[in-house]
């Protein structure tokens, strides 16, 4: 049983209304630690290959620590945005879309602005057997163990009055996070999830591709 307020909500409402928190993510209210340790309570119920349970999830709450690491998403970010593969640069030619990108990319930029003020960062990681190198046959199987218990996260935060966001920018500067946080060189962080109370009463359902552009029966 929770000893936090949890709140009401079908499975489906649950499923469909766990957004990428950016700008509602309320910066001046802390969130207790306590509150923290029950979601990844729920999180270490996810499947996890063999059943190794290889994972650890780092939270940051250290000022200093926030803003290192903050220093490294911010250059990431300024880096994407420069490229072709920038959020708002993607499908600038659809007139549904392009809207769409240019609004995640505007909160995008402001979670790099204010990443370092934001209460929480959860860092789920994963342990990589062997040599601690990737490999084809071994990355579906180390990311399918750490994926699936990163959302439980997620969803357990969402019924608790916080927001997340899925972010991974981060990833591609691994050796610099390691440093900061000073994890093991087998150990690797899958995603960056900023977590704190939200501003607002709810969500909404996000917009989506239809089901029928995307579904694919029996064969491509």
């Amino acid at each position: 049983m929770s000893t936090y307020p949890v709140i009401e909500m079908t499975t489906d409402t649950l499923l469909s209304t766990t957004r990428s928190v950016r700008k509602r993510l309320d910066l001046s209210r802390d969130v207790p630690l306590g509150l923290v340790r029950e979601c990844l309570e729920i999180a270490l119920q996810a499947p996890t290959s063999a059943n190794r349970q290889h994972w650890s999830f780092i939270v940051v709450v250290d000022a200093e620590q926030k803003r290192r690491v903050a220093e490294i998403y911010k250059r990431q970010w300024n880096w994407l945005a420069s490229t072709p593969y920038s959020v708002g640069g993607r499908f600038s030619d659809d007139p549904t879309r392009a809207p769409q990108q240019a609004r995640a990319a505007d909160s995008g930029a402001y979670l790099a602005d204010h990443l370092a003020e934001v209460p929480v960062l959860v860092l789920p990681c994963i342990e990589v057997e062997g040599d601690g190198q990737f490999t084809p046959a071994n990355q579906a199987d180390t990311w399918g163990s750490i994926m699936p218990a990163a959302w439980s996260y997620m969803l357990a935060a969402r019924t608790r009055g916080l927001g997340t966001a899925w972010t991974s920018l981060s990833t591609s500067a691994e050796p610099d996070i390691r440093a900061v946080i000073g994890y093991p060189d087998n150990v690797y962080h899958a995603a960056l999830i900023p977590t704190a109370y939200y501003t607002g009463e709810t969500f909404k359902p996000g917009k989506r591709q239809p089901l029928d552009d995307v579904l694919h029966l029996d064969t491509w």
